[in-house]
């Protein structure tokens, strides 16, 4: 196992990984690699997010280069976002990890209810 001096990356690995590894990027980004460009509120009804958390998220994914927003002068305004390239490059994984946690719903079930028997919740 490497000590922290042999990673000087870390904290800006660690930044990363919080961004793109929480709940509502992950699905941000499941959504828009699955549908393509999507308005702010067909994503927000979509997911079931608060618009307070998905324009916090959104606004994360575009600062790290993931979700391009375009604002069109409309009046209501019209937003719409899409993974960028990088935000692309990123699909596949974060796809796999979705179909994983699909596929493996059943077995958490059970091992939720069998960890929750056996300690008494």
């Amino acid at each position: 196992m490497q000590n922290s001096d042999q990673c000087p990356d870390r904290k800006r690995i660690n930044s990363v990984l919080s961004r793109v590894g929480d709940r509502w990027s992950l699905l941000v980004i499941i959504s828009l690699a699955e549908y393509g460009t999507l308005r702010f509120n067909t994503l927000k009804r979509h997911l079931g997010i608060s618009q307070r958390m998905l324009s916090l998220t959104l606004r994360e994914l575009e600062r790290d280069g993931l979700v391009h927003r375009t604002q069109f002068p409309t009046i209501p305004p019209k937003v719409e976002y899409k993974l960028t390239p990088m935000g692309k490059s990123f699909r596949d994984p974060v796809c796999e990890l979705g179909n994983w946690a699909r596929n493996n719903l059943a077995k958490i079930d059970a091992a939720r209810e069998a960890y929750d028997k056996s300690s008494g919740k």
